[in-house]
């Protein structure tokens, strides 16, 4: 299979540019050793527009009918040309070779990112077939993948017409609502460029990534070469699977998914939302879990009870474990930054029968000390007087509420020179200011990491949901307390991650010394150019230390068969 592509108009900019890439690297399909160098290729092609490759990527047949018609017209030559074909001869088998080696163009990939955020449309125009084979998963798997990165995937054995009919470019011309002078065509085959250019797109033969890369910036206007870390693919709230779990009367939580495989569950902190997730749910998806971002109780589309000690730890942690339930999901890893760190260091010491794995970003785990009461102890920490400013219902809402945007561009921002504001935030001394938000611009900036579309969406959750639940998280201090006592000579025994990041005020690395004693299996990361907000300010560099991570994990254990009901 090709995976090559179409579009992306760089002569308009009024008009929604659209990229094609090739991005996927096949190689070369081989076999059991053959007298005659493209012994393979030429039964494929044999006959052209009539051959076994043209008919599967017209969709004319499906490609295990074309590992027939190659076999037999391999037995054919073979016989006419007096050659012995070995033993172990097998199309099915060369084709699955092929597909095991392939891998993504990884460069190509970062710069069809880079080129959306810039406001390009992209799409993928591929010849390909429809598989029935027994390495379809491999296919399956690779559509997938593109679909979620690419505005727009077209498949030839779809519409019947494959490159380089001119009939298939005017296609993606018009379902793209592009103009040929609007798009630049790239494609790794000199004949499938020659319809394009005569119709007017500019086109891009690809040898090797880095003369692509220059030859798309200088079309594009965008820069490529950058050593700059990319922003990985985010989701889109509109174009991702929501779902809902009733947890029991007047309580229900949001949840989106996306993606096969182990279940990695992901839990945010405050003042968030699930999509404080959008870079890392596409990165895991692609590396074979099944994500699940949570929207925390309190929060946007998840219900906000009344009553204070619904926001317990004990009580999330109950929820969490319904939660479970409803969804028939035994065992997951648990994925949780700031209060959602708190929650799944909760959930592996209590329901640690739940948690394959365990990772935390930035929230360490210290088990509570019964002989210093909660309360007093955190009056020690200077940083933490915020805390008790939210104590007071009402009091913090009233601040947080009165203009919301205000509210997430003061707390949600990067700790990069270009990102700070003239006062810098202070967690010490709220309640004698009088106020979180005291001293800061009525209408700051924009915030780098929660740029207009993000923060409009934050806001409309804000909207619906208020402050009252996530602020509620805070006022459970003794409840919390006591029910870690009742934990507090346990250890967390299963493989677990802790992430630090170098510039986070409130939760400094250094409140993690030592927690190895506690988490036998733990392994760490720091990321020393990162402020509070992890997942948003150095996502590549997370998804990186994340896969990493899960891919080292022991295997998913198979499941008992306790019931064949």
């Amino acid at each position: 299979m090709e995976a090559q592509s179409i579009p992306l108009p760089v002569a308009h900019p009024s008009t929604p540019p659209v990229l094609g890439c090739r991005v996927v690297c096949p190689p070369q399909l081989t076999s059991p050793p053959l007298p005659g160098r493209n012994f393979l290729q030429n039964i494929m092609f044999a006959g052209r527009s009539d051959s076994p490759y043209a008919k599967a990527t017209r969709g004319q047949i499906t490609l295990s009918q074309l590992f027939s018609e190659m076999e037999e017209g391999c037995r054919q030559h073979a016989s006419a040309s007096g050659i012995v074909l070995p033993p172990t001869f097998s199309i099915a088998r060369a084709f699955e070779e092929m597909a095991a080696e392939g891998m993504v163009n990884a460069p190509l990939l970062q710069a069809a990112r880079v080129l959306r955020r810039n406001g390009f449309k992209t799409c993928v125009l591929t010849n390909n077939w429809v598989d029935d084979s027994a390495g379809r998963l491999f296919t399956a798997t690779l559509m997938n993948l593109l679909h979620r990165h690419f505005d727009l995937v077209i498949e030839s054995c779809r519409l019947g017409v494959q490159k380089p009919d001119p009939q298939i470019y005017a296609y993606a011309l018009d379902a793209l609502r592009a103009k040929p002078q609007e798009v630049i065509l790239l494609d790794n085959i000199g004949e499938n460029l020659k319809p394009a250019r005569e119709m007017g797109m500019a086109t891009v033969l690809i040898r090797d990534t880095e003369t692509v890369l220059k030859e798309l910036e200088e079309l594009s206007g965008v820069q490529l070469l950058t050593q700059e870390e990319s922003l990985p693919t985010a989701c889109d709230p509109s174009d991702v699977t929501h779902g809902y779990v009733p947890i029991r009367p007047g309580v229900q939580l949001h949840f989106v998914e996306m993606g096969h495989g182990p279940v990695v569950c992901l839990c945010h902190g405050f003042p968030e939302s699930w999509l404080s997730w959008r870079y890392q749910i596409p990165a895991l998806a692609d590396a074979g879990f099944r994500v699940i971002a949570l929207e925390m109780k309190g929060y946007g589309e998840s219900t906000a009870p009344p009553d204070i000690k619904e926001y317990s730890q004990e009580q999330i942690c109950k929820d969490l474990a319904v939660f479970l339930d409803k969804l028939g999901i035994p065992q997951t890893v648990l994925v949780g930054h700031d209060w959602g760190g708190a929650v799944v260091w909760n959930m592996a010491l209590f329901y640690p029968e739940r948690v394959r794995a365990v990772a935390s970003l930035n929230t360490p785990y210290r088990p509570a000390d019964p002989a210093v009461d909660i309360v007093e102890k955190m009056k020690t920490y200077p940083t933490f007087d915020y805390q008790f400013y939210f104590q007071e219902p009402g009091v913090a809402e009233a601040e947080l509420e009165k203009d919301i945007s205000r509210t997430l561009k003061v707390l949600i921002r990067s700790t990069r020179q270009e990102d700070r504001l003239p006062f810098t935030l202070n967690f010490h001394r709220v309640r004698e200011r009088g106020g979180l938000l005291v001293g800061f611009p009525e209408n700051p900036p924009a915030s780098k990491i929660l740029p207009g579309p993000e923060l409009q969406y934050y806001i409309q959750r804000f909207e619906k949901s208020g402050f009252s639940g996530p602020l509620n998280w805070y006022r459970n201090m003794r409840p919390n307390w006591r029910w870690a006592v009742s934990a507090k000579d346990r250890k967390i025994t299963m493989p677990a991650l802790m992430v630090t990041a170098g510039k986070d005020v409130v939760l400094h690395p250094s409140m993690s010394k030592g927690m190895e004693e506690w988490i036998p299996q733990l392994r760490r990361a720091h990321i020393e150019e990162c402020g509070h907000w992890t997942q948003m300010e150095r996502p590549a560099v997370l998804n990186r230390i994340l896969v990493e991570w899960l891919e080292g994990l022991p295997p998913d254990t198979p499941l008992p068969k306790i019931s064949r009901l």
